[in-house]
C-alpha cells in the first residue's frame, strides 16, 4: 500500500512538472511584448526596458522559470505587470470562492444521484425507475448556463427568493453568504447530478448481475439486501471515477457560472486577466487549476484501494 502511495505521488509531482514546463512556455511564445502591454502604445523604449529589467523580463527563460517555479513553491506567484499588486491575495481570494461553489455543488450532486441511481437500477422493470432514468437523461441534455439562466428567472426574477447575483462573505453576513450559494449550487449539481445519476444506475445493475450477488440471493437474502452487503463497494469504483472528473471539469467550467451570477471566483479572474493581457496572472491561474485538478486525482487514486480491499492488496 505504501509503495501504491508513493507511486502516485511521484506521478503527482511528474505531472506537475511537465505541466508548469508546458503553461510556462506557451505562455512566453504568445506574441507582443508584456511591458509594451502594460505601459501602452505610447511607452517609450527606455520605459518598456525598465519594465522589463524590474520584472526580470529581459532574463533567459530558463532564469524567468526558475524564478517562476521557486516563487510559487513559496507561495508567491509574483507581481502583475499590469495592475502592479501582489497575484497571490488575487488566486487564494478567488479560489476560495470557486473552491466553496464547486465542493458544495458536487456533494449536493452525489446526495441526490447515488440515491436515485441506485433506486432507478433497483426498478428498472417499473415506470418509477423509468422515470428516474428519463429525468437524468433530460437533465444530461441541459447545459450549466442554461440551467442557471432558468433558475434565476423562475426563483429571483419571478419569485425573488434568492438573489440573481453577487457575492457576499461569510464572515459579513451568513444568511446573505447562503442565500447568495443557493443558486449557483443548484445550477451546478442539477446538471452533474443527473449524469451521475446515469453513472450510478449503470455500475448497480453491473453488480447486480455479479455471480456473488446471485449466491447472496441464494442463501436468502433479498435483492437491496444483497447490493448494500456486498454490492455497493464494487459499483462505488466507476462513480468516484466519474465523481472526481466531474469535480476537475466543474473548477476549470465554473467560469460560465460564475459570469453569470457575477461571482469573484477564479473564472472570473482568469476572463479578467485574459481581457487585460495580464499573462502572468493568467499562467498562475492556470497553474493553479492544474495543481488542483491533479490534486483530485491524486486523490480519486488513493480512494481506490480504500474502497475495494482487492485494489488494496494488489497494491
Amino acid at each position: 500500500m505504501l509503495a501504491y502511495i508513493l507511486g502516485r505521488f511521484v506521478q503527482f509531482l511528474l505531472s506537475l512538472l511537465v505541466a508548469s514546463v508546458i503553461v510556462f512556455a506557451l505562455m512566453s511564445v504568445l506574441p507582443g511584448n508584456a511591458a509594451q502591454v502594460a505601459l501602452g502604445t505610447n511607452a517609450t523604449p527606455e520605459a518598456v526596458a525598465a519594465l522589463e529589467a524590474q520584472y526580470g523580463l529581459d532574463e533567459p527563460p530558463i532564469v524567468r522559470y526558475l524564478d517562476w517555479v521557486g516563487g510559487m513553491v513559496q507561495g508567491d506567484f509574483g507581481t502583475s505587470y499590469v495592475t502592479g499588486t501582489q497575484i497571490t491575495p488575487v488566486i487564494v481570494d478567488s479560489v476560495q470562492v470557486t473552491a466553496i461553489i464547486v465542493v458544495t455543488a458536487i456533494v449536493l450532486a452525489v446526495a441526490i444521484a447515488v440515491p436515485l441511481g441506485t433506486f432507478a437500477a433497483l426498478e428498472q422493470r417499473n415506470w418509477v425507475g423509468a422515470t428516474i432514468s428519463g429525468l437524468s437523461q433530460i437533465g444530461i441534455a441541459i447545459p450549466n448556463f442554461l440551467a442557471a439562466i432558468l433558475l434565476v428567472m423562475v426563483f429571483s426574477l419571478t419569485l425573488g427568493w434568492f438573489p440573481s447575483q453577487g457575492w457576499t462573505a461569510p464572515i459579513e453576513g451568513f444568511g446573505d453568504f447562503l442565500a447568495g450559494l443557493v443558486l449557483p449550487v443548484v445550477a451546478l449539481a442539477l446538471v452533474q447530478a443527473a449524469i451521475l445519476t446515469r453513472y450510478v444506475r449503470s455500475a448497480v445493475l453491473d453488480v447486480m448481475r455479479e455471480d456473488f450477488i446471485r449466491t447472496a440471493r441464494a442463501k436468502g437474502l433479498t435483492r437491496t439486501r444483497a447490493l448494500f452487503a456486498h454490492g455497493l463497494r464494487n459499483a462505488a469504483i466507476p462513480v468516484i471515477t466519474v465523481a472526481g472528473v466531474q469535480l476537475a471539469t466543474l473548477l476549470v467550467g465554473a467560469v460560465v457560472i460564475e459570469q453569470i451570477f457575477v461571482l469573484p471566483g477564479i473564472g472570473s479572474e482568469l476572463v479578467r486577466a485574459v481581457a487585460n493581457r495580464d499573462l502572468l496572472t493568467v499562467q498562475g491561474i492556470v497553474m493553479v487549476l492544474i495543481v488542483l485538478v491533479l490534486i483530485i486525482n491524486f486523490i480519486v487514486d488513493l480512494l481506490y484501494p480504500v474502497v475495494d480491499p482487492r485494489l488494496r492488496n494488489a497494491a
